[in-house]
């Protein structure tokens, strides 16, 4: 087999690994799930799995950053305002239990400078900041938001309201209720946005077909 060859049967494998990882975090909890579990599903022997992922460590980070790639793609491509984003997206994770703890754990991981999941955690911050200030300003320019307001400001509170959320949903072991609690806090930020000054009622997600 050629080098390239190679190197796509290895990538093929990792990604392999990779949906297993998610599917079992999402489901079963990161601290419920077992390399061995893992590498079982696969096919592959435990030396075999270490080969692409040293330590559990390693391959909670690689599930988390694909997580965050695809919640970028996610709100690159949803057109709305953002405020019904976010409430969107309180319900996707809601929806995925087993990845709110796995966010938290690396969040954790992330505290250490020379931790991968530090990096990943800056362009993670970084990206999100950006998406949600260019939606707020896409607001500004078709007359629903206000442009006296610090829109970069307002994404970092609403990223550290999700955030803190999430670390309390694993704390209370999952009783309290995401999407609400969210979705509340975006109705008490809106009048102070809106050009209308109005409270919206942010639509649970059955209704959002009918908007």
């Amino acid at each position: 087999m050629t080098r390239r060859g190679t190197y796509a049967v290895g990538r093929a494998r990792r990604e392999q690994i990779l949906d297993v990882a998610t599917a079992k975090f999402a489901t079963q909890g990161y601290s419920r799930t077992s390399m061995a579990r893992i590498a079982r599903d696969v096919g592959l022997t435990g030396p075999g799995l270490t080969h692409h992922f040293p330590t559990k460590t390693h391959l909670l980070v690689a599930v988390a950053e694909r997580r965050f790639d695809l919640i970028n793609e996610w709100a690159a491509t949803t057109e709305g305002d953002p405020l019904r984003q976010m409430v969107r997206m309180a319900h996707m994770f809601a929806a995925q239990p087993g990845l709110i703890e796995l966010f938290v754990l690396v969040s954790a991981e992330a505290a250490d400078p020379t931790s991968a999941a530090h990096s990943l955690y800056v362009d993670r911050y970084e990206r999100v900041v950006a998406a949600l200030v260019a939606s707020f300003r896409h607001g500004v320019e078709s007359g629903h938001l206000r442009a006296d307001v610090d829109y970069e400001a307002v994404a970092r509170e609403c990223i550290a309201v999700a955030d803190g959320l999430q670390l309390q949903w694993v704390i209370t072991g999952g009783t309290i209720d995401l999407p609400a609690l969210i979705r509340g806090h975006l109705e008490r930020l809106a009048p102070a946005i809106l050009t209308s000054g109005e409270t919206p009622d942010l639509a649970p997600v059955s209704e959002w077909g009918r908007e």
